[in-house]
């Protein structure tokens, strides 16, 4: 006979990615609010500047984190790929492909989420208002205010929803796990190419990265829900040929 326990049995292995991807949100978001209150207490301020200085060995250079010249330019080249510029530039490609291969939904997700990752970051940027790292310390030129970190909440948003996505086209693990860590790899070396570059305190990375994952993973628990519900009814925005979430 079946019993309450073997339904919520079969339910959480049926659900297990979705709830797996709620944790991660909601981790997230307790994070963030943790840093968020940190980087206003002077314990987390003296730590972001430790931070800072540890990258600048020579104080009478401020402008020269640590490392050769070539890992300065590298850097500055890498940082670029969290630029809205750069973001928009490989949107547009990712949405026309997407578009092309008759990917209604994730098409449209995309959108939404780097547009809603876009106002995500202006909006808590209005509202914390904290000021970058003092102008000599800064190797590029900055905008606005500078928790949370556009850089890394965007890169984030975008590298992993398009990581994400991969994973759904791919059918062994291995190759799943590799789109996986190649999104999250350039996602954490965008956010610390702006500590390096002295463009952001370390806490500002750490809460972009924060709100990057939770609004890439409630994206993907929109779309798992979208897409569960769509199957029964074969609704037009549904991804053709999309088999599981």
């Amino acid at each position: 006979m079946t019993t309450r326990r073997d339904h919520a049995l079969r339910f959480a292995r049926a659900e297990a990615p979705a709830l797996i991807a709620l944790g991660i949100a909601l981790s997230a978001v307790t994070l963030f609010l943790n840093v968020a209150d940190e980087s206003g207490e002077a314990g987390g301020q003296s730590l972001d500047r430790a931070v800072l200085m540890a990258m600048r060995p020579n104080p009478a250079a401020p402008d020269q984190p640590w490392g050769p010249w070539w890992l300065h330019e590298a850097a500055a080249d890498l940082t670029s790929l969290g630029g809205i510029s750069v973001l928009t530039l490989f949107a547009l490609a990712a949405v026309g492909f997407l578009l092309i291969s008759r990917k209604w939904l994730s098409a449209s997700l995309l959108v939404v989420g780097l547009a809603g990752g876009v106002m995500l970051s202006e909006g808590l940027k209005a509202v914390f208002e904290r000021a970058r790292p003092p102008a000599q310390y800064q190797i590029v030129e900055t905008l606005n205010a500078s928790f949370p970190s556009g850089h890394a909440l965007l890169s984030t948003v975008f590298y992993l929803t398009l990581g994400v996505m991969l994973t759904s086209a791919f059918p062994q693990r291995r190759l799943k796990a590799y789109a996986l860590v190649v999104a999250v790899t350039v996602a954490a070396v965008i956010g610390l190419t702006r500590i390096y570059l002295g463009a952001h305190w370390a806490s500002d990375v750490i809460g972009g990265w924060c709100v990057g994952v939770a609004w890439a993973m409630t994206l993907w628990l929109i779309a798992h829900a979208l897409q569960r519900f769509q199957r029964s009814r074969a609704m037009p925005l549904r991804d053709e040929g999309t088999t599981s979430a």
